[in-house]
């Protein structure tokens, strides 16, 4: 049986992970196992997507709120390391470009998990928006990935 760890904590997220969460729950030798970071956590930008999409519960809600994207960032690593020692996910599936994105990247990379990256958002290319290199970076740790990529660009 092959384990899937799929990591979401914002809105965007949670929209992009609804029908990929209802694929892979008709595929058989494969299991999902849903971590919502808390990145979003009022109920209108968090409870009301799992609600009105169909997302499975969060197995896990790591809870880490607001703060700094350094914060944030690193209060997600900190939490979700527990998580996937525990979990031994043969994947991490990981959607957009966020705080959660990046953490949760970074985290299973660092742990020897392959990552798959999905990607449908804007691409500014403008390395001054935080978004920006959070999916540039958790592209370029992910052994899949769907983000389009500037032709020419070498990172």
């Amino acid at each position: 049986m092959k384990k899937i760890v799929t990591v979401i904590g914002a809105r965007p997220q949670f929209i992009k992970a609804a029908p990929v969460s209802r694929a892979l729950a008709g595929l058989s030798g494969l299991t999902e196992t849903i971590v919502h970071t808390g990145q979003h956590y009022d109920p209108l930008m968090s409870g009301v997507f799992f609600k009105e999409l169909e997302i499975p519960e969060p197995a896990c809600n790591l809870e880490v709120g607001s703060g700094t994207h350094a914060a944030q960032t690193g209060e997600i690593m900190i939490r979700l390391d527990d998580v996937l020692q525990r979990e031994k996910p043969d994947i991490v599936l990981i959607y957009g470009d966020t705080n959660s994105t990046l953490a949760a990247a970074l985290t299973a990379v660092k742990l020897q998990i392959p990552v798959a990256h999905v990607e449908a958002g804007l691409r500014s290319f403008n390395r001054g928006m935080p978004e920006e290199i959070n999916r540039i970076v958790a592209d370029r740790l992910s052994a899949c990935s769907s983000a389009p990529q500037k032709p020419g660009l070498t990172i």
